[in-house]
């Protein structure tokens, strides 16, 4: 799309960007009234919001629009799963300067589309507004269809801890972008469009997750996060703990040990969950831990002992940048 979307206006750039988007059945009304309708069948409705400022959470010479807008689905839908239910609507609020070029954000919507028909939901309204700094700002909702959410305050002792999907692949691929390099492919794809198991969420609330959360913050601080919800502390065994060869090749190419980047990494968005023992578990879950009684010992040990590395911080020293 030529010209820029000031040239386009806000009018212009509304029915440019709804006119990209597909709908589900859940969607009574999408876009073009005061508000959407989306059906709630539970007469719950889960939501989560989350914002994503340029410079801060992602950078245009290292990320396409259609990345951001991947991305930036992926970590509000991936809350929705977390709590055990099923996305099924997502509302965007953008921030962007008179000068951008139109096809920025028109871009950044068939990713938002695209990354949201994964997960089995749909962009169902927003709001464009004139700013200095892109800003993207995301709500999703999701339905819980009859099951209980599946909150971080229900770890119990003994209990097992087990996750799916990645870790530390999108900290792996910051570290390969920061050093001005585009390979390998696979890590630096990851950061840019990180691939939550959305059906995963769901499906562990129907084995009996006790607790749950998404790895955004990074393992150690999300499993901090249950741990103190839930009053217990959680051990991790780093030998269980998947750490790619190829991870362990740009570790060493950058000095950095890769388990830092598992255990500490964040915008992965794995699931994490805590399962009673007895339980049954599918292939895709991979238990790496232990629930236990508190102790004097951190709320998370890793083989029994402190981790003193920290995760993700938005107003600590490592919030600063993307």
């Amino acid at each position: 799309m030529k010209g820029s979307v000031g040239e386009l206006g806000e009018f212009g750039l509304i029915r440019e960007l709804t006119s990209r988007l597909t709908s589900t059945p859940a969607v009574r009304l999408g876009p073009g009234d005061d508000a959407a309708v989306v059906s709630a069948p539970d007469r719950r409705v889960v939501a989560s919001t989350d914002i994503l400022l340029e410079g801060r959470h992602f950078r245009r010479d290292w990320s396409t629009a259609y990345d951001v807008g991947r991305k930036a689905a992926a970590q509000n839908l991936a809350d929705i799963a977390a709590m055990g239910a099923v996305p099924t609507a997502l509302l965007l609020g953008l921030v962007v300067p008179a000068e951008l070029p139109a096809s920025w954000p028109t871009e950044l919507m068939d990713g938002l589309r695209d990354e949201c028909q994964v997960a089995g939901a749909a962009v169902v309204g927003g709001d464009v507004v004139r700013g200095d700094t892109i800003t993207v700002a995301i709500t999703a909702l999701g339905d819980l269809r009859n099951h209980e959410p599946v909150t971080r305050a229900g770890a119990q002792p003994g209990d097992v801890v087990a996750v799916t999907g990645w870790l530390g692949w999108s900290a792996a691929g910051h570290a390969v972008l920061s050093r001005g390099f585009r390979s390998p492919r696979a890590f630096v794809e990851a950061h840019r469009r990180p691939e939550p198991p959305y059906h995963a969420g769901p499906a562990a609330a129907g084995l009996g997750a006790t607790s749950m959360t998404d790895v955004s913050d990074g393992l150690i601080a999300d499993l901090g996060h249950i741990a103190e919800s839930s009053k217990v502390r959680i051990d991790i065994r780093s030998g269980d703990v998947d750490v790619p060869s190829q991870m362990n090749d740009i570790g060493q190419a950058v000095g950095v040990d890769p388990l830092q980047w598992v255990l500490n990494g964040g915008e992965d968005h794995a699931i994490v969950a805590t399962f009673p023992a007895d339980v049954k578990l599918p292939a895709r879950w991979k238990v790496i831990g232990e629930v236990l009684n508190p102790s004097a010992l951190p709320q998370v040990t890793v083989d029994g002992a402190p981790w003193t590395s920290k995760g993700w911080d938005h107003f600590g020293d490592n919030g600063d940048t993307e």
